[in-house]
């Protein structure tokens, strides 16, 4: 049956109806057990709720050696995994080596089955299997979620490592050239503009939130606000975050408004120093840690136990935190870094910070404790960008553009 009104374009149609089986390549590292294969990266519930919008979605993936269990269970519908040589991590230059070969072999041998590819990076196995994908004449769409030179910069194991951050640069420059013939699918406004002009580009979000996961209205404009506040931090405890920002914020709510509370949701490298940050600043009555809370329904009652939210990022692409803290009526306060400023309006539907500046977050957080009609705004605002940005839109908006992707038919 068509999903098309009986006057609709015949091409669109035919674009509709086309088949359309998708294969996804990121850097991610999958597990398995006897339950089947799973991932820690939320981000893959996103790519395998593609189907039915595509025909089929094939995971490419490196898999951990010894069996385990993480947060995000691989779905069977709709969804196949192809398995890749394994290496640890991104800075196992010498496993990269070793495993590109056999995993290119895996990959073209895949390639009459699909019909397009969906190229995440400028990770180097990801340029090199884009580029094999075209060699082989599989249509290509690239994928960017973050700036990669400043990813690699903030996760150097120690500074004999400063050489991978020009060699980030580079990869970085390659894809771009990649992107002046092949579509991308960019997170956020900032990453967009760096690969356009060219071919086609979606600006767009990852959300995992679901139109029936939005508060309501009513309900987030009747929380009360008087006693005891708590403002919500969500996201990976490590340097790009600027996490020990939120120690010297926090004692500024103990010795100003002593009525905040800092509940902080994560878990990375910088937790122990964080921890040992509020230890030794005596802040265990203002902070709490909740350790690292799965994308899903315990997450978004963490969400809604709050009043407001607290971003600190230095360096963002489009954090996913911001739209599930809309979406949970919380008013937000936030760094304008990075794809920030895009998401969110200054006094329209969040505050704006500058990066690094304890004083700036707590004077933020004070105004909305004290201006009940600017937090009216900032929450009614919030949920109506959510409402707008569901999961099943911008699901929609990238199986349009993949399948508009694939090569016209007579």
């Amino acid at each position: 049956m068509s999903l098309l009104s009986a006057d609709a374009d015949p091409k669109d149609e035919a674009r509709v109806t086309r088949r359309c089986r998708v294969g996804v390549f990121s850097d991610l590292l999958y597990r398995r057990d006897g339950d089947g294969l799973s991932s820690h990266q939320a981000f893959v519930r996103f790519v395998t709720s593609l189907p039915p919008r595509v025909d089929e979605v094939a995971l490419f993936g490196r898999v951990k050696p010894t069996p385990e269990r993480s947060h995000y269970a691989l779905p069977t519908a709709g969804v196949r995994f192809v398995e890749l040589p394994h290496y640890p991590r991104v800075t196992s230059v010498g496993g990269q080596l070793r495993a590109y070969s056999e995993a290119r072999q895996r990959f073209v041998r895949e390639l009459d089955s699909l019909d397009l590819v969906w190229i995440f990076g400028p990770h180097p196995m990801a340029v090199g299997l884009a580029r094999s994908a075209a060699r082989e004449g599989t249509p290509v769409v690239l994928g960017v979620r973050q700036d990669y030179p400043s990813y690699i910069r903030h996760r150097l194991p120690n500074p004999f490592w400063a050489w991978a951050v020009p060699v980030a640069h580079g990869l970085e420059w390659t894809f771009r050239r990649m992107a002046r013939r092949h579509p991308t699918v960019a997170l956020g406004h900032e990453i967009a503009s760096a690969y356009a002009p060219g071919a086609p580009v979606l600006e767009t979000g990852f959300p995992l939130i679901s139109r029936a996961d939005i508060a309501s209205l009513d309900e987030s404009l009747d929380r009360p606000w008087d006693g005891e506040l708590r403002a919500v931090s969500v996201g990976r405890i490590d340097a790009e975050k600027n996490p020990l920002l939120l120690a010297d914020i926090a004692e500024g709510l103990r010795d100003r408004l002593p009525n905040w509370r800092l509940d902080v949701v994560g878990d990375g490298p910088l937790l122990g120093p964080l921890t040992d940050r509020v230890e030794t600043k005596r802040l265990g009555g203002t902070v709490q840690f909740h350790g690292y809370v799965a994308n899903g329904p315990a997450l978004w009652d963490r969400y809604r136990q709050g009043h407001a939210f607290l971003h600190v990022s230095q360096t963002e692409g489009l954090p996913q935190v911001i739209a599930e803290a809309q979406s949970a009526g919380l008013p937000i306060v936030a760094t304008a870094v990075g794809g920030v400023p895009a998401a969110i309006e200054h006094e329209r539907n969040g505050l704006l910070i500058p990066p690094d500046d304890a004083g700036a977050a707590i004077d933020a957080l004070e105004r909305l404790q004290l201006d009940h009609d600017l937090r009216a705004t900032l929450i009614t605002e919030g949920l109506r960008r959510a409402r707008a940005e569901t999961m099943e839109t911008q699901l929609d908006r990238v199986a349009a553009f993949l399948r508009d992707s694939l090569p016209s038919t007579p």
